[in-house]
């Protein structure tokens, strides 16, 4: 009964808060959204690695080959805190933001095989700017203020099961949905009314994604294991309405309407090509495990109304490089606490393939890069298999040179994995002796 409750309850505070703004990011402008990795808390502490990684009790959001590993039913969750502060030439600001940033259960089908449902961000829209014009005498002559909001969400059923000795496969298939909405609102001096431009639209789409993982057991129980995953490209549906109209502001700050063009009708597509990660891996199971990945993505494409700020921003092909890795002293340790903590740590760096001109005049792009350490812990709950996982992670993202915006962050993650063996195993028909 308690998990039922639990399970409620996490579905329903999930979509209350996967509703929220989850980003405070001014990148999150461009496109749809600031994009999110698809990781786990354990595979974040990692520095993101995933594509060669298994365990019989965590998930791995990266290659759905590995739930042909899983040993017991879980339930994981993760919360995301993010500490983030803007740059650039002349100002700098912090701001904060938390989210829920996934939730999914699995279970082992037999013993080759394993299934995970569950619900992750895609993307989010997070962000409020604000230029000004100044005479002279530094008054302000103009002001432009902008500001969005929104993002998408995927939910997904990945399958993964062993064919043969040390090989497995497994394949996801996900529905993306979510809405966007973005706005500009111009009020120049001396002019009795504001103008302000609305862009608000939803997006839909799905996607395929196939695994394969291969282990190899060598000398002194070392395991050798390397995977990769292939993520078919896809095509997310963008469908909307453009609205420009003039506005006054009530003494509260309300918007007073006072004249609107005609409502625009717009349609596009958001054109995700293909996406490909390979990794490498070894070590001793459950005691100690080291990967190295790589991540490629040819281009995204834009077509329709997207396509009406390309003289701003474009995308080229992004990479990420990570490695990381865990290591627990002694799993089933009975004298020391600490000996069962995994500890977790680990390194990245990715090329967005956002590519912006801080000028605007469409021949200086300069891209946005991320760089990211990061460490964490596994902590027992008891002498159950469940653990409290924490992950730490600080980065920089952007850059202040040409008129662009440098991000420093510091990431909080917490979540809770529970794990369920023999008759508590969440699936299992109890038995009466």
């Amino acid at each position: 009964m308690i998990q039922k409750i639990l399970i409620v309850f996490l579905l329903i505070t999930s979509s209350i808060v996967f509703g929220q703004r989850t980003t405070s990011s001014p990148y999150s402008f461009f496109g749809i959204g600031e994009e999110f990795s698809s990781q786990t808390i354990e595979q974040a502490s990692m520095g993101g690695v995933g594509a060669a990684f298994n365990s019989p009790q965590s998930l791995n959001f990266t290659n759905p080959a590995a739930y042909s590993d899983l040993k017991f039913t879980t339930y994981t969750f993760g919360i995301l805190s993010k500490d983030l502060t803007v740059k650039t030439i002349a100002t700098s600001q912090t701001s904060n933001s938390t989210s829920i940033s996934y939730f999914a259960l699995a279970f082992p089908i037999g013993k080759k095989a394993g299934f995970a449902i569950g619900m992750q961000p895609l993307s989010a829209v997070g962000y409020s700017l604000e230029n000004s014009l100044l005479d002279a005498a530094g008054t302000p002559t103009e002001i432009t203020a902008f500001s969005g909001n929104g993002g998408v969400n995927r939910l997904y059923g990945s399958f993964g099961m062993k064919v043969a000795n040390g090989f497995s496969v497994g394949v996801e298939a996900d529905f993306s949905f979510g809405k966007v909405e973005n706005s500009v609102i111009n009020q120049i001096a001396n002019v009795l009314f504001a103008t302000k431009y609305n862009q608000s639209s939803t997006v839909r789409g799905g996607n395929i994604k196939l695994g394969a993982q291969y282990s190899k057991v060598l000398k002194n129980k070392l395991v050798l294991n390397a995977g990769s995953s292939f993520k078919f490209g896809s095509n997310l549906d963008v469908q909307g309405v453009e609205r420009f109209y003039t506005l006054s502001f009530s003494a509260t700050g309300g918007e007073q309407i006072r004249d609107e063009a005609d409502q625009v009708v717009i349609k596009g597509q958001y054109n995700l090509p293909i996406q490909t990660v390979f990794g490498i891996g070894i070590g001793k199971p459950l005691q100690w495990h080291a990967s190295l990945d790589f991540k490629y993505q040819d281009a995204i494409q834009t077509s329709g109304f997207l396509n009406r700020t390309g003289s701003t921003f474009q995308y080229d092909a992004s990479n990420r490089v990570s490695f990381g890795g865990f290591y627990t002293p002694k799993a089933n340790s009975f004298s020391s606490y600490w000996d069962r903590v995994t500890y977790r740590g680990g390194i990245r760096y990715e090329n967005t393939g956002l590519l912006i001109d801080g000028a605007g005049t469409g021949t200086n792009f300069s891209k946005v890069n991320d760089f990211g350490i990061s460490f964490g812990l596994g902590l027992p709950l008891g002498r159950r298999l469940s653990n409290v996982n924490l992950g730490f992670e600080y980065g920089k993202k952007g850059t202040t040179s040409n008129n662009l915006i440098q991000e420093n962050y510091f990431n909080i993650r917490v979540g809770l994995t529970l794990n369920a063996s023999g008759r508590q195993a969440w699936f299992q028909k109890r038995r009466i002796d």
